[in-house]
């Protein structure tokens, strides 16, 4: 069954039955983990790096953001049964949509937010594709763990 994760949403689960999918990474970033023992994996699509604090108070969604979504996405799936030690992350995303002058250009400032975070963590990335000029379309079969993604000038989707 194909759960879709909108912009600026986040879903974790630890049904085999699901596949994860996220359409139009331009400047957002996906961020799909995966524990292979526990099966619990989980897949965010966030907008900026960071929320300002009128952000919060307006009830914005916490997945819009780098610093809001991703250690909720990471609570959620430690709840789940999921271990940070066995987690594998995978990203895509962070493409360069803005001029050359740099107006705009969320794409690296979000990369730049998620290795912060990371780094702080202590957690590796075991595979990305950040970068470039283009969307990408991701998804995580949760019955195996892959991660695959495509971008407008592929003819097929690709694992990651």
């Amino acid at each position: 069954m194909n759960v879709v994760v909108g912009v600026g949403d986040c879903h974790v689960t630890n049904d085999v039955s699901e596949t994860l999918i996220t359409y139009a990474l331009g400047s957002c970033l996906a961020i799909a983990i995966y524990d292979p023992v526990a099966r619990v994996g989980g897949l965010l699509h966030f907008m900026l790096p960071e929320a300002s604090s009128d952000a919060t108070q307006t009830g914005k969604s916490p997945y819009m953001f780098a610093d809001s979504g991703i250690p909720l996405m990471f609570r959620q799936a430690y709840d789940k049964g999921a271990q940070k030690r066995r987690m594998r992350v995978r990203v895509a995303g962070g493409a360069r949509i803005m001029n050359e002058a740099g107006v705009f250009n969320i794409g690296p400032r979000n990369c730049l937010a998620m290795r912060k975070i990371f780094w702080k963590a202590g957690l590796i990335i075991h595979g990305e594709e950040t970068g470039g000029r283009s969307a990408r379309t991701v998804r995580l079969e949760m019955s195996s763990g892959r991660f695959f993604l495509k971008s407008p000038e592929e003819p097929e989707e690709r694992e990651l």
